[in-house]
């Protein structure tokens, strides 16, 4: 096993023992869109607990001296992302912005806070994937502010094939510390889950209207 699928896993495992990470095949959730859901994640309920968002940040930080060591800024995405990536970028000691969803209606109607200069190199930290639409906004805003846009790092992914064809067709790259597959595996491990459980849940991830709109 190699440090990043360590720290997948050890990811997964913290986001369950907090119950970020919520998993209820027999009482799916409602999202906004409709969709009834086996998983729930509020990734915002780390920044509560200062050993695992260091293990995030740790893991952000190792992820992009692996995968994208000419990274310059880090940006977070507003609101979730920005925590994060003010720790990833202290423990690298880069330059952190952060990304609006859209543009502020007054001052400088600024989208992008912090210092961009033209052609920086910049990662964008997000805390969870679902569709992925909004995260390729904020890469996309950054490329049209000037900068460089190298991929979207994120906590933890659904993976839902819509989210990874949104991706690919927008030309973006996608890394994320820990996604669905290995929390099912960790949930199983520890007891969350039952094995009667785990079918009904892999099978959402392929056809996410299985639980009903």
């Amino acid at each position: 096993m190699n440090e990043l699928d360590q720290i997948a896993r050890g990811i997964a495992a913290a986001l369950l023992e907090i119950e970020a990470v919520a998993l209820r095949p027999q009482e799916p959730f409602t999202w906004t869109s409709g969709i009834k859901s086996p998983i729930y994640c509020d990734n915002r309920l780390t920044m509560s607990y200062p050993e695992i968002r260091d293990l995030i940040a740790s893991g952000f930080a190792t992820l992009i001296e692996q995968k994208y060591p000419d990274a310059e800024v880090v940006a977070g995405t507003a609101t979730a992302g920005i925590p994060h990536a003010a720790w990833v970028a202290q423990k690298l000691g880069l330059p952190m912005i952060y990304i609006r969803d859209k543009a502020k209606g007054h001052g400088k109607q600024n989208q992008i806070e912090g210092a961009l200069k033209p052609g920086q190199k910049v990662i964008v930290i997000e805390d969870l994937i679902s569709t992925g639409g909004s995260s390729i906004k904020a890469a996309q805003a950054v490329n049209e502010a000037g900068g460089q846009a190298l991929g979207v790092a994120a906590i933890f992914t659904y993976q839902l094939d819509k989210a990874v064809q949104g991706f690919a067709d927008a030309g973006i790259a996608l890394d994320t510390l820990s996604n669905y597959s290995i929390l099912l595996e960790e949930a199983v491990e520890l007891g969350k889950i039952s094995a009667d459980d785990l079918a009904s849940l892999q099978s959402w991830r392929q056809d996410p209207t299985s639980y009903g709109v």
